[in-house]
């Protein structure tokens, strides 16, 4: 009978042990949750949003980093959440990689996983306004997603219906981009040939908020970043910049200024004509691959948040500088950090 005892708690034991030592918790495992609670314990953080390694690099390598010496990341999901401090402020930093979905599922990550109580998002990104150069650090109020269109059957026009717009899902409020405006005309016989692609209608993305009924869609197009944020950032345009690498320097020191509107797509836009329709169309300023996912995910979470884009080229060309995105980039990156450095210093003070 003792003998038998004994065998049943060992068994016992042994189906505990392999329990503790399997997935659980869905994705999350038990090692993987405890260093997140961890985390999360020395909460609430800032989190802190970058698309690319170069662009990431130069704050890793900030003197004002200081990389937590217990717990200095954590790998999930394919991404790398680094944890330490910046001034007075506990931060998670992680890189997105490129493109609306990389920067959509990481901002999700962060602020389901981590105690997150605003976010930042930086690095650099295309000019669609020639009033500005490279290395000018912007600052957009409001961010829109102009990659999701109605794309219009041949034939029809401007006065005719979209589809499924009888039922609400499609809206005409953010204009259209006609495609025969930028056509070269192109003779064929006595008639211009036509242009079957016709017009593409921007259309506001589907949202699910976390207030929200759940599977009740809401619509938004311009998400504004946090006002408190934005209001703060009037501080940093004064801030000194750099204009040159090595002994190659900017026609004019580069600035830090607010500015209306950024657009994002999984669109690299080296266009002129694109770059003067988003420009005159939407007033946009900026044009990148993420800081528009960031906002919308931010958005549903209710999570306060700002974006911080250094410019590295004029969309297209069209400047005396336009073409030396190579040359600059890194100047670019180093001037979005410093912006963000001097913006979590006015969190902080």
């Amino acid at each position: 009978m003792e003998s038998h005892l004994r065998m049943v708690l060992l068994v016992f034991f042994v189906l505990i042990l392999g329990i503790s030592t399997r997935t659980v918790y869905g994705a999350v495992s038990r090692s993987t949750l405890k260093k997140i609670n961890t985390v999360n314990r020395k909460g609430p953080h800032l989190g802190i949003i970058v698309p690319n390694f170069f662009e990431l690099s130069p704050l890793l390598q900030s003197t004002s980093f200081v990389a937590d010496q217990k717990l200095p990341h954590l790998d999930f999901s394919g991404r790398r959440f680094r944890f330490g401090r910046l001034d007075n402020q506990s931060v998670v930093i992680v890189m997105t990689g490129l493109s609306m979905l990389n920067a959509g599922i990481t901002t999700q990550l962060l602020l389901s996983l981590f105690k997150v109580k605003g976010v930042v998002h930086y690095g650099i990104s295309g000019n669609a306004d020639p009033q500005l150069q490279i290395g000018d650090v912007t600052i957009p109020q409001y961010w829109a997603h102009t990659g999701l269109w109605n794309w219009q059957r041949f034939g029809d026009g401007p006065d005719d219906l979209l589809s499924f717009e009888s039922y609400g899902d499609y809206t005409r409020e953010f204009g259209y981009l006609n495609f025969s405006n930028f056509n070269n005309k192109t003779e064929s016989g006595y008639k211009y040939e036509a242009n079957f692609l016709n017009n593409v209608w921007y259309q506001p993305e589907e949202i699910f908020p976390v207030d929200g009924t759940p599977e009740v869609r809401q619509h938004a197009f311009w998400v504004p970043i946090n006002k408190r944020y934005f209001a703060l950032a009037q501080q940093l345009e004064d801030l000194k910049l750099g204009g040159c690498v090595n002994t190659t320097c900017l026609p004019r020191t580069p600035i830090v200024v607010r500015v209306k509107r950024g657009v994002s797509a999984n669109v690299f836009v080296d266009n002129n004509a694109y770059r003067q329709f988003l420009n005159s169309k939407f007033n946009a300023t900026s044009i990148d691959m993420e800081s528009a996912a960031v906002a919308l995910v931010c958005k549903q979470q209710k999570a306060p948040f700002i974006v911080i884009r250094a410019l590295s080229d004029l969309a297209g060309g069209g400047s005396s500088v336009s073409n030396e995105a190579s040359t600059f980039a890194s100047l670019a990156a180093q001037n979005a950090v410093d912006v963000v450095l001097g913006f979590i210093s006015l969190l902080s003070s």
